[in-house]
């Protein structure tokens, strides 16, 4: 995409930004949504829409280094593991729970989400880790 492209669309990617990073600031209230990812996305977005947006992020002190350890090693942090692993079992135990509630349900609306979140946490605990920074100059 040239820069041309790039910038008559760059209201699309400020748009994007802006409502992702308000989703996950949603996210640290509302069990189930997640923060992280759409923060990255926020900040993704942000580099073709609003450099203003991704300074911010970038020096944000807790997205910050989750955004850079993403974007530099593909690296998710243990803890973030941890919270998505635990917000997709409670989703799958609610989703048994309510399944169990309807009389006439197929299998394939609890098995087809239960695998997803499987698939999608199975890739998230293979993703390494970030390295703790050195300390600059």
């Amino acid at each position: 995409m040239g820069d041309r492209d790039r910038n008559r669309f760059r209201w699309a990617w400020w748009l994007l930004a802006y409502a992702s990073l308000g989703v996950g600031i949603v996210g640290i209230f509302v069990p189930g949504l997640p923060t992280t990812v759409f923060v990255i996305v926020a900040a993704w977005a942000a580099t073709r829409g609003s450099r203003r947006l991704e300074r911010r992020l970038l020096a944000h002190p807790h997205f910050g280094p989750v955004i850079l350890a993403w974007r530099e090693h593909g690296a998710v942090p243990r803890r973030a593991k941890w919270a998505a692993t635990w917000m997709m079992l409670a989703c799958a135990a609610i989703l048994l729970l309510v399944m169990a509630t309807v009389p006439s349900h197929s299998a394939w609306m609890a098995v087809l989400p239960i695998a997803c979140m499987a698939v999608v946490g199975t890739w998230l605990w293979l993703r390494p880790e970030p390295t703790p920074r050195e300390p600059g100059p």
